[in-house]
């Protein structure tokens, strides 16, 4: 089975693929609320933007490998604070209006201290 990486992040040269397709399934690495795709100098401020971005990203991951939001089927959500969840819960809909993928939520600290969250899903995206 041949591997589709996604590259449109990929100028943060870290030592991982931002998302992987392996047959009709897309993995996309945990996104961050940062417009800079190059380093994590611009995280943006406030909980909910963060969310947005998060979300923008991983639309923008997505579509690098012919897929969307649509084809999302399980998301899991760190958060670094429990609190966030109920902002969370009011985003969302926004971004999945009809089919809610499943979600996990763990409250964690991440790498860097100006994030209060970070968001990787899967996809199920048949290839035409």
């Amino acid at each position: 089975m041949t591997k589709e990486i996604s590259s449109i992040i990929g100028a943060r040269k870290l030592p991982f693929s931002e998302a992987v397709r392996v047959g009709d399934w897309i993995f996309v690495s945990g996104q961050i609320g940062s417009r800079d795709h190059k380093t994590y100098d611009d995280v943006i401020t406030g909980t909910e933007p963060q969310l947005r971005q998060c979300f923008e990203n991983i639309k923008t991951v997505l579509a690098s490998l012919d897929s969307s939001l649509e084809d999302v089927v399980k998301m899991t959500v760190f958060l670094t604070k429990a609190e966030y969840f109920a902002k969370l819960k009011e985003v969302m809909p926004q971004y999945f209006p009809q089919d809610k993928p499943a979600l996990s939520t763990i409250v964690a600290d991440l790498v860097n201290p100006n994030l209060l969250l970070e968001i990787e899903c899967t996809a199920y995206s048949p290839k035409s």
